[in-house]
């Protein structure tokens, strides 16, 4: 599998046109803006190499699509989280399922005085040997290579289909594909914040480039959420675009994305190329939790 020229569609949502750029349909196992992100390494010779470490949440995409990478490429992988909710073991369900299927080791840290980050680079990389190490997210210089590949799509489709003053959306979580679409694109890019706020996110910016000229835009969400945590108007949307454009998009990025993007002026000012970065295999455990919440 190549994993690059996902399709661009057009829908019609809150009676605008809205152009998506497809890449939850890269392929079905290893998709969105992590089969972007994890292209270099798709690539990378592994002769040598017998783990990929990394750290995050036991739900998180990048797990999952860590664990097919490190199935593709038949070495281990060891991914660390701070813990794991006993209903989660319990249960297996969404990513932490899927990648316990692909063989992913997922190392429970309890009762750390640490970050997972700090305990991972303080700890454990210096006993290990033949491992690539891959930060929460994908958020490491390499994504780069996968990134500029989707900027190059886009620019040629929009060449190909006249599409000019084309404004480029997409919600971030470290912020790593939209800084480098923005660095290969000389359209803008618009984004916000999913995991932290406004600084969070220009933090995860500086530490990739500390040029701001260079940064793209961050719309400043309406009011303040809390990741993971539930929000009404989150799953509204989700229906609605679910109704309105029969594609799933993810409750936990797109539903802040959409919400925000709607609420800016730039939703009934420009044209807008959404960017649909996968993830919806995490939905199977959001849904049940909004169903039992609101239903």
């Amino acid at each position: 599998m190549k994993y690059i020229n996902s399709p661009i569609d057009t829908i019609n949502f809150k009676n605008h046109q809205v152009f998506i750029k497809r890449d939850d349909l890269l392929d079905k196992y290893f998709s969105g803006n992590k089969a972007r992100k994890f292209y270099y390494f798709l690539n990378y010779d592994f002769n040598g190499i017998k783990k990929i470490i990394s750290f995050g949440s036991p739900q998180a995409n990048s797990l999952y699509s860590l664990s097919v990478l490190a199935k593709i490429k038949n070495v281990k992988l060891d991914f660390y989280v701070s813990h794991i909710a006993s209903y989660l073991k319990q249960n297996p369900h969404g990513n932490y399922k899927e990648a316990l299927k692909n063989g992913a080791n997922i190392i429970e840290l309890n009762n750390i005085e640490q970050t997972t980050q700090e305990y991972v680079e303080e700890n454990i990389l210096k006993n290990e040997e033949h491992y690539i190490y891959i930060e929460e997210g994908g958020r490491v210089k390499e994504a780069e290579s996968g990134i500029k590949i989707l900027a190059d799509e886009i620019m040629n489709w929009a060449k190909d289909n006249d599409e000019n003053n084309l404004k480029i959306f997409l919600p971030s979580g470290t912020g790593t594909t939209a800084l480098f679409l923005q660095k290969h694109l000389d359209m803008e890019v618009l984004t916000c914040a999913c995991v932290g706020d406004e600084a969070y996110l220009k933090k995860q910016f500086l530490q990739l480039n500390s040029d701001e000229s260079k940064h793209p835009t961050i719309l400043k969400n309406k009011k303040k959420y809390h990741f993971g945590k539930l929000y009404k108007e989150f799953y509204d949307i989700h229906l609605e675009l679910l109704d309105e454009t029969q594609i799933e998009f993810d409750l936990l990025y797109d539903s802040l994305g959409w919400l925000n993007l709607i609420s800016s002026k730039y939703f009934t000012q420009n044209k807008i190329l959404y960017i649909h970065q996968g993830g919806i295999l995490g939905n199977e455990s959001m849904i049940k939790r909004y169903e039992n919440k609101y239903l």
